[in-house]
């Protein structure tokens, strides 16, 4: 699902009414009436509710106007309160807030038809607040333009929709007033829905954290514009859905004559004397999501204690190690020959980057690899900052797991640099090295070579554990695996997977409990979720008759 900034949205808006005929009257009209029919299919019988609007002088009032409209038409009790006057709106809005205007100033007394509408002007301080009570309370304040933080009245009328939640359930029209479309991070002081009812397609303060987090449950509603025109506005930002992921593990599904050599072979680099744990999570991860073979190989003094982590499955290889038990440069030979036949590579998962001698074997097998990799932890530690001679390519393929700090030490910036703009960053690491870059942390992006930008709507914070990266560092490498002609399309979905299981994990036992193995556990239940019937197999049957 394709993201838009603002200046998009109205560039879509504008080609809809100019190649489709469709008047913006006409879309301002679907938005309302599409509001209405999720807030009825989210809240059931509003007969005997009471709904209160408050509208900005835009569009979004606008849209607004439309609602409250249709609801009174449903025999349902409206107020509209419009921040300023009537007589400074302009275009459709104007249009609607009129309609309303002269509905509210006509209609009898003690109708048993409809319910009555009321049109409040909003002009000063001791007006606002007057909604409280309402069941639910409508944000149709501003919409996808606003830019800079609200302030004055408009702000007192978001601080008192936050405080009026009890009882009232609160929905905003496009996105939380007081947040921008273009950021991933609030402005200033913005509305805490419940529920979101956005237009076209998401914006980036609808699908990207930590914005994302006011905009409750997202409903995203077509008013009209056809997805063909999407291409116009070049957007190279995405929502993942589970169709997504679901085509690309159709597209990978065994063959019925499969053997374990046909479906992945992956050589995991890992571990190091005191830091097994994240070798074991790693290579379990990579057979749980279908790759047929696993080989660790790790320091030698590290040998004995994985093999009693390792399920049974996962083979090992020792390599030559330092005194403090890490993986040695001398071990780079070996490791290149266990690495030739491999399908998928991975590094890093406990590998330490403390000594001269790790990060060299690190970055020589990084350089000299003849297949695709998935970098991750200390691998990307002993690279950092990132080698500019080293980049990736379509025919050997480098990915990248950092989280934040790893990634503000890759690119020499500070932390906070890394999480004020994480699209760009992820994008601008992504296409100057041509390495498929996931920017992990809440919504994770997915940053291909071409600038293509993926956000990622599954996990939890109860995934902030130890070793949650070293499953996703399998994940990724199992897929990889399977589908090494597809790298952007393996992580895509090893990211999206490895996030819903934790969803499922964390409905199981909630976040406060949940461990790195839990997401193993639960793996195979995102798979057959996203996957469907055809990933549990079907028995062929002979019958005689």
């Amino acid at each position: 699902m394709k993201i838009f900034t603002a200046q998009q949205m109205r560039e879509l808006d504008r080609l809809t009414v100019e190649r489709c005929g469709i008047p913006y009257a006409t879309l301002m009209e679907a938005a309302g009436s599409r509001v209405v029919e999720v807030i009825e299919r989210e809240f059931g019988p509003l007969a005997d509710k009471t709904v209160a609007i408050l509208c900005g002088k835009g569009n979004n009032g606008g849209d607004g106007a439309v609602i409250a409209r249709l609801l009174w038409m449903r025999g349902i009790q409206a107020t509209v309160y419009l921040y300023g006057k009537i007589e400074d709106t302009q275009g459709e809005a104007r249009s609607n807030f009129e309609a309303l205007n002269q509905i509210a100033s006509q209609q009898p007394g003690g109708n048993r038809f409809f319910a009555p509408l009321r049109i409040i002007e909003i002009t000063t301080d001791d007006d606002a607040g007057v909604y409280d009570g309402s069941d639910i309370v409508i944000d149709a304040l501003f919409g996808t333009g606003l830019k800079r933080s609200i302030t004055g009245l408009h702000e007192l009328a978001v601080k008192s929709m936050n405080h009026c939640k009890d009882p009232a359930t609160l929905v905003s029209i496009d996105i939380p007033s007081g947040l921008s479309s273009d950021s991933e991070h609030a402005i200033g002081p913005h509305v805490k829905a419940d529920l979101t009812v956005s237009f076209t397609g998401p914006k980036i303060g609808n699908v990207v954290a930590p914005a994302c987090a006011a905009n409750g449950k997202l409903v995203i509603a077509n008013i009209g514009t056809p997805e063909w025109l999407f291409a116009e506005v070049n957007s190279q930002l995405n929502l993942l859905e589970a169709e997504n992921i679901k085509t690309i593990l159709d597209s990978s599904r065994r063959a019925a004559h499969a053997h374990k050599n046909a479906v992945g072979d992956v050589l995991l680099i890992a571990g190091s004397r005191g830091k097994t744990g994240a070798a074991a999570l790693a290579a379990e991860a990579v057979l749980r999501s279908g790759t047929g073979l696993v080989t660790v190989a790790t320091a030698q003094s590290a040998l004995s204690l994985l093999v009693t982590q390792c399920l049974n499955e996962a083979m090992t290889e020792p390599l030559a190690e330092t005194f403090d038990g890490a993986i040695a440069e001398e071990a780079i030979a070996r490791a290149l020959q266990l690495a030739q036949t491999r399908t998928a590579l991975a590094i890093g998962p406990g590998l330490s980057s403390s000594e001269a001698t790790t990060r060299e074997f690190v970055r020589e097998f990084v350089t000299q690899r003849s297949a695709p990799i998935v970098i991750d932890a200390d691998g990307l530690n002993a690279l950092a900052p990132w080698p500019d001679e080293i980049k990736g390519s379509d025919e050997l393929p480098i990915i990248i797991t950092p989280h934040p700090g790893e990634m503000a030490r890759l690119m020499g910036k500070s932390n906070a640099e890394i999480v004020a703009d994480r699209i760009g960053i992820a994008r601008e690491f992504a296409v100057t090295h041509h390495v498929i870059t996931v920017l992990k942390g809440s919504r994770s992006l997915i940053a291909a070579p071409d600038g293509q930008v993926y956000v990622n709507p599954t996990g939890n914070a109860g995934m902030a554990t130890a070793g949650s990266g070293d499953v996703l560092t399998g994940s990724v490498a199992g897929l990889l695996a399977q589908r090494p002609q597809d790298a952007l399309g393996a992580t895509i979905a090893a990211v999206y997977l490895h996030g819903l299981a934790g969803d499922l994990a964390a409905q199981q036992m909630g976040q406060r409990s949940l461990i790195a193995s839990d997401l193993i556990a639960n793996l195979s239940a995102a798979i057959l979720q996203v996957g469907g019937e055809a990933e549990r197999g079907t028995p062929q049957s002979i019958i005689k008759i």
